[in-house]
């Protein structure tokens, strides 16, 4: 038998789910608009492929996942977009999102689906196709899945822990998807046994659920695999990722590593369903199953579509009188919906109607009394109250070395307090603080960057264009010299030439015959210059236009410059040789 252990603090809330598990899953109806965040994972933001007035089918993908981290977005049913622009977020900030506005037309009309064989594929095809099917972490901390099912090249894998625990109190919806879907649930736990290739295969649910335990345990049989179904002790938060892999493993995930690199990986069992239905049947993420209860007439799980307005979802509940707000999530992580017209998205396990009966208002908040019941609770092992003090000091610094960022804001330490100090809004608000700051400091050191190479670009094009005028300056100033120079030789030689007859030599001597030969030598050359230039002269010249034609003229005087130099500075030289041989 597996042996179990314990991790350290939790608490034990009541649990409230019987209210909710009377009736099967039920399925919501269509809503007469549905809004559809483009942004529902960690990661980056789909970008939209549709347009208003555009007709999309169920299933259509109408956000690409932009990077690896992130998850494609689909219409969730049939209808026409009516417009693709800012609405307001399922989120505690209440802040506008870009999303897409259905107009479903009440035909539920999928579009083409496509089922692989992921066996015969090879697992990279296969995580891509789990991207584009927008399949995420349905637990509530959803990180794009396929993003999860690469193992460690260093660390081979060896346990895969699938999370049924379910410890939030009021939650059933993966209570239910265990009971009523536990072969589909069992197979996509198979699709990741599959990619990962662990040698352990771990099923957690806590014992308060001894339906969905026997009905996995069924199914495991009924598919013939080796799947571990174990019943863990309830506690909260035993749900916990790294809880329940320190339940089932022993092993403890320290914060500063992943859970792969101790040789295991963690995921939630709606997880897996929506895996194996976009493999299978080659469905999309476009519904999930969610909780509703609290102060209704009619606790239910419905599976809803992505993007159903709050206020066409509670209507199915019935809510009572005096209902004064709605939780998503449970009591203890969840927070109070912004609006009635926030949809419903793929992190939305839970709704909770409350009531001043049912969630009685808080008593005023009280200086805290350094018991340290905090810190018996927190099962990372933190110390709440001193997060505590640093965050509301604005001593975010402190808070970090305190390892606030270890924090997973499970609340048990709100639970226990004596004093009733909203706990986790203190570390909520610091983790934001810091986040911004960072965010601050990242743009200023890009900028930073930014203005280091124009300065640096500006300074190496200014020497460039220096040395460019230097280089031209010297060849301007070698040109004129030597035009110089020529003119000054060239009377010289005449003279020299004039007041001499006397020394001229006969004719027929030998002296004579140097200088004609020296002469015709010159000559020559010249005369090969000249061929030279005309066999090269340049082609389709013909349509020139006069600035061009004075362009080739002026360099064709200087080439004509030079040589002359270049003949006359070699008759220079060769009747100095001759007169130093005389001499």
């Amino acid at each position: 038998m597996l042996q179990l252990f314990k991790f350290k603090g939790g608490v034990k809330p009541q649990t409230n789910k019987t209210q909710s598990l009377a009736e099967p899953i039920g399925v919501a109806p269509l809503p007469s608009r549905l809004f559809v965040p483009l942004h529902q994972s960690i990661g980056g933001t789909p970008r939209p492929l549709v347009e208003p007035g555009e007709r999309v089918l169920k299933g259509q993908l109408i956000g690409a996942a932009d990077g690896w981290i992130s998850s494609a977005v689909h219409a969730s049913t049939s209808g026409t977009v009516r417009a693709v622009a800012e609405h307001i977020a399922a989120h505690p900030s209440g802040l506008a999102t870009l999303s897409v506005e259905i107009e479903p037309d009440g035909l539920d009309e999928w579009t083409e689906r496509t089922p692989i064989d992921h066996g015969a594929m090879e697992p990279e095809k296969v995580r891509e196709r789990l991207r584009e099917a927008g399949v995420v972490g349905l637990g509530g901390a959803v990180f794009p899945t396929h993003g999860k099912l690469t193992a460690s090249k260093t660390v081979p894998m060896e346990e895969l822990v699938i999370n049924g625990a379910e410890c939030e109190p009021f939650i059933t919806c993966d209570d239910l998807l265990m009971r009523e879907r536990a072969e589909e649930t069992i197979r996509g736990v198979g699709v990741f046994r599959d990619l990962l290739q662990p040698k352990r295969v771990l099923i957690g649910i806590e014992d308060n659920k001894p339906e969905a335990v026997a009905a996995l345990q069924a199914a495991v049989t009924k598919l013939g695999e080796r799947f571990e179904v174990i019943a863990v002790p309830t506690r909260y938060p035993a749900g916990g990722a790294k809880q329940l892999i320190r339940v089932l493993t022993g092993k403890e995930v320290p914060s500063t590593k992943r859970s792969t690199d101790l040789g295991v990986q963690c995921f939630n069992v709606a997880t897996a369903y929506t895996a194996w239905r976009a493999v299978a049947h080659g469905e999309p993420v476009v519904s999930r199953i969610v909780t509703l209860t609290g102060n209704v007439e009619r606790p239910r799980n419905w599976e809803a579509l992505l993007g159903t307005p709050l206020s066409e979802f509670v209507a199915l509940g019935a809510p009572k009188a005096d209902t004064n707000g709605y939780l998503m999530g449970g009591p203890m992580m969840g927070f109070e919906m912004p609006a009635m017209d926030a949809p419903l998205v793929k992190a939305t396990n839970c709704i909770i109607a409350g009531s001043p009966t049912l969630f009685p208002p808080k008593a005023p908040e009280m200086p805290c009394i350094r018991c340290g019941e905090c810190a018996k609770v927190c099962p990372h092992e933190l110390q709440p109250f001193e997060l505590y003090w640093f965050a509301r000091a604005h001593n975010f610094g402190k808070t970090q070395e305190y390892h606030i960022f270890d924090c997973i804001e499970c609340g048990c330490c709100s639970f226990v307090c004596p004093s009733r100090i909203p706990l986790v809004q203190y570390f909520r608000f610091a983790k934001s603080e810091i986040w911004a700051r960072e965010k601050e400091k990242n743009a200023a050191d890009q900028a930073k960057a930014r203005f280091e190479w124009k300065t640096a670009r500006d300074e190496r094009e200014k020497a460039e264009k220096a040395e460019k005028l230097a280089k031209a300056a010297a060849a301007q100033a070698a040109k004129k010299a030597a035009e110089a120079a020529a003119a000054a030789a060239a009377p010289a030689a005449e003279a020299s030439a004039s007041d001499t007859p006397a020394a001229a030599p006969a004719a027929g001597s030998p002296a004579l015959d140097a200088e004609a030969a020296k002469k015709a030598a010159i000559a020559a050359a010249m005369e090969r210059a000249r061929a030279q230039r005309e066999a090269a002269a340049p082609k389709n010249t013909e349509q020139l236009t006069p600035a061009q034609q004075r362009e080739i003229a002026d360099i064709d005087a200087r080439r004509r410059i030079m040589e002359t130099q270049t003949a006359f500075n070699a008759e220079i030289a060769e009747t100095q040789r001759t007169q130093s041989d005389e001499k």
